[in-house]
C-alpha cells in the first residue's frame, strides 16, 4: 500500500536567546536552568510532536510546551498560526539552533500525515517513532528508545484502524485519545518490538483506507 504523502508546513520559526524568566515560566520551562526558548508553529499537529521528540535526540533541549488549536489548521487564528505551537527551551541559544534544526529536517524529511482517499478530503497519520526521545517518552510513560506506533485520523476511521492495529501484531495500547481532539480527530500510541509496531502501523491505515473506500458496510 503506498499513500502519497501530505508534507507539513512550518509556518515561523523564532527564537528567544535571553528570554524573560516570567514567560519561561508561564510556558512550563525552569528559569533557573532554561534561558532560551525556541517556538515553532506548523499546520501539522501530530507531525510537529514527532519533530519535537526528535530534537531531543540531538540537542540538550527540553520540549516544555505543545499544544493543538481547536478546530485546526483550516480553521487558524492567523496565517502563521497553523495547528500547533511548539516550544523548546535551554540553557543557551546554541541548544536551541541545534535543536530547531533537528525539527526541521524531521518535518521535512520524515514526519507527515498521508492522503487516504485521493481527495486528501480523509487522511491518516501511520507513523513509526524506532526509538523514542525524552518528550514522548515521558508523555507515553515508556523508557527512551523504545519503538513506538504514533496512529492518527479521523473519528469513525481512528474507531475501526485500531482495532485493526492491535489485532494485526503484538503491541500494546499506552494512550488511546479517543475523538474528539482539538483537532477533530483520534489518536493511539501503541508499543511492542519495531516490526510489531511497523506492522500495527499498516494495519491502521489500511483500514482507514478500507473506510474511506467503503464508509458504510
Amino acid at each position: 500500500m503506498i499513500l502519497e504523502p501530505i508534507m507539513p508546513t512550518v509556518l515561523s520559526v523564532r527564537r528567544l536567546p535571553h528570554a524573560d524568566p516570567a514567560l519561561v515560566a508561564a510556558y512550563g520551562g525552569d528559569p533557573a536552568r532554561h534561558v532560551s526558548l525556541g517556538l515553532v508553529t506548523c499546520d501539522q499537529d501530530d507531525a510537529m510532536y514527532v519533530a519535537l521528540d526528535e530534537a531531543t535526540k540531538h540537542a540538550p533541549i527540553d520540549v516544555v510546551f505543545a499544544k493543538s488549536f481547536y478546530a485546526g489548521a483550516a480553521h487558524a487564528s492567523g496565517r502563521l498560526s497553523g495547528e500547533v505551537l511548539g516550544v523548546i527551551a535551554a540553557s543557551e541559544p546554541e541548544a536551541i539552533e541545534h535543536g530547531l534544526a533537528a525539527i526541521r529536517r524531521c518535518l521535512a524529511h520524515d514526519a507527515c500525515f498521508y492522503d487516504a482517499d485521493g481527495k486528501r478530503t480523509i487522511t491518516v497519520f501511520p507513523h513509526v517513532i524506532a526509538s523514542l526521545g525524552e518528550y514522548l517518552s515521558r508523555e507515553a510513560g515508556l523508557a527512551p528508545g523504545t519503538p513506538m506506533a504514533y496512529l492518527v485520523a479521523p473519528p469513525l476511521e481512528a474507531t475501526i484502524a485500531l482495532d485493526a492495529a492491535l489485532k494485526a501484531a503484538d503491541v500494546r495500547a499506552v494512550r488511546v485519545t479517543p475523538p474528539p481532539t482539538e483537532t477533530n480527530f483520534a489518536c493511539a500510541w501503541l508499543t511492542g518490538t519495531l516490526d510489531a509496531c511497523e506492522a500495527a502501523a499498516v494495519a491502521y491505515a489500511a483500514a482507514v483506507v478500507d473506510v474511506a473506500t467503503a464508509p458504510s458496510r
